[in-house]
């Protein structure tokens, strides 16, 4: 039954997408098609397949590994607060500090060439498999391994001699990115395999979203992609040294997001209970996203629970409700498990959309970011859209 209503969940996400379309007329639906199938290809790859198995086991040891050496960094400054079998660490200091070596071996590797030459690849071969423009593909898989201001950074040239609609189009993208600095601290949180399989098809969905919200037609003489000049590369040490501040950076705004948003919930909860005992912000969640629960698949009884860190990560972030499903994700069903957790693997919530709007103020000007701030519902209800398409294939494949 849940296969038959994940199905119709697709097919609704998709319609969602075509009704919110800016010119339906220019939709090219091969191509959309395409990215389709793949996504089922990909999820059936990674989940069902040995081969998908050894490279989940593969990435995740490699993401342990990178966690075990940035504890050992950790523990110098703080040894009493890391225990040596690495059990029982604060959440500050398990998962939050790592990020400030993961950051950092992230950005050597894009400055010896190996993370530009990964995504350069991924790229090309989505441009060759689904038809859609080399810089799209191009920055599709960006949106894999970057932040959303990472990504609109360092393709900024390029972009800036672009029309409004396909800055628009890679502003969407942006709501359904994750970083790779963060992908260690998911991995704590949520089952890795379920991590791993919602990035490439979160790549796959911002896509077919984009494809179907703002479709255009791009020359070939606008088909490039930009490469940066040798003369933009920075001094190793300064690379190293910049990207440990900004790791350390991270660090501390998550931190104080899930300090600042935990207290907020808390209160307004405190406010509601005036009214209503059982009147809670998660109870409210819960009602609003129960439907979309339901249209994964999640079988009613469970529907309300899933909706509410659905609620969560949409008002607040993914830390925040990944933080809170870890107590009771091994109460749900494997089918629910699987869902919720793909869906929360992204940046999208309203935070990120001011993140958006201000990065491409800074980048581009007030004129560009005026007009991609005219469609900022759209850019709420792509991010959303893909994370529950990822969900809804995901869900086909886990009973």
């Amino acid at each position: 039954m849940y296969v038959l209503i994940n199905i119709i969940g697709i097919l609704v996400v998709l319609a969602l997408a075509y009704v919110s379309s800016l010119d339906r007329k220019k939709i090219k639906l091969w191509p959309i098609a395409v990215m389709v199938v793949l996504q089922f290809i990909v999820t059936w790859l990674m989940l069902t397949t040995t081969i998908g198995g050894t490279i989940i086991k593969g990435v995740a040891a490699f993401f342990v590994f990178l966690i075990d050496s940035a504890l050992e960094g950790v523990a110098f400054i703080v040894p009493d607060l890391v225990p040596q079998d690495g059990s029982g660490t604060m959440f500050f200091i398990g998962v939050l500090l790592p990020i400030i070596f993961i950051v950092a071996f992230f950005d050597i590797l894009t400055y010896f060439g190996i993370m530009p030459l990964l995504i350069n690849v991924i790229g090309w071969i989505l441009s060759k498999l689904t038809g859609t423009p080399r810089f799209e593909s191009f920055f599709a898989a960006q949106v894999m391994f970057l932040g959303n201001n990472e990504a609109l950074a360092v393709t900024r040239d390029q972009i800036s001699k672009m029309s409004d609609k396909r800055l628009l189009s890679m502003c969407m993208m942006g709501m359904s990115c994750v970083s790779a600095s963060v992908l260690g601290a998911y991995m704590t949180l949520l089952d890795p395999k379920y991590v791993l399989t919602a990035i490439p098809l979160n790549a796959l969905g911002a896509l077919i979203m984009s494809s179907l919200i703002v479709p255009y037609t791009v020359s070939k003489e606008e088909d490039v992609v930009y490469k940066p000049s040798k003369a933009e590369r920075k001094n190793f040490f300064d690379v190293i040294s910049t990207s440990m501040l900004t790791g350390g950076k991270m660090a501390l705004i998550i931190a104080a997001m899930l300090v600042g948003f935990t207290a907020l919930i808390a209160c307004i909860n405190g406010i509601l209970g005036i009214f209503n005992d059982s009147l809670t912000l998660e109870y409210l969640f819960s009602l609003i996203f129960a439907p979309l629960a339901f249209l994964m698949g999640v079988e009613w009884t469970e529907a309300l629970k899933i909706a509410r860190f659905m609620g969560e990560k949409l008002a607040t972030n993914e830390f925040v409700a990944m933080t809170n499903l870890k107590d009771v994700l091994g109460t749900l069903k494997p089918h629910s498990q699987a869902v919720i957790s793909t869906f929360l693997v992204s940046f999208c919530n309203f935070s990120t959309i001011g993140i958006i709007l201000g990065s491409v103020q800074a980048l581009f000007g007030s004129e560009k970011s005026a007009y991609v701030a005219k469609y900022t519902w759209r850019l709420l209800l792509a991010g959303i859209l893909v994370s529950c398409l990822t969900a809804m294939v995901v869900g086909l494949f886990v009973h």
